[in-house]
């Protein structure tokens, strides 16, 4: 049975280290409320163009904290891409990524910045393996 987490983050960005002009490399922190409680850590890289409203980014983004009372871990990876304006973001959790009483997580995780505040929806299942 599907379940829906929801609430809002914060998200810090530190830029690190990368050898390129055109790519950009980033640590993101987050500290995340609601029905998941926890903060993150995700390495991001990013590209933008010439094109105006063109961009795209890849992260892995490991999450630690309590998830509607289950404690444990597990890993997200997102993929955006901005095409002139139209994005698409797709964050799901990696495979096997899930630790402790989130063993067998798995699921699509939405993220909506269209105000100051970040907010997401979490729908996701605990499989048995």
């Amino acid at each position: 049975m599907t379940r829906r987490a929801t609430g809002t983050f914060v998200a810090v960005f530190e830029p690190l280290p990368i050898d390129d002009d055109v790519l950009s490399r980033m640590q993101v922190l987050k500290t995340i409320e609601g029905d998941l409680t926890g903060t993150g850590r995700a390495e991001m890289l990013s590209v933008g163009t010439p094109i105006d409203g063109s961009a795209g980014y890849v992260a892995i983004d490991r999450i630690t904290g309590t998830l509607h009372g289950r404690s444990g871990s597990f890993v997200l990876q997102h993929y955006g891409l901005l095409d002139r304006g139209a994005a698409t973001l797709i964050v799901q959790v990696v495979p096997d990524s899930g630790t402790d009483e989130l063993t067998g997580l798995v699921g699509t995780f939405q993220i909506d910045n269209s105000s100051e505040e970040h907010r997401y929806t979490f729908d996701y299942d605990l499989e048995v393996h």
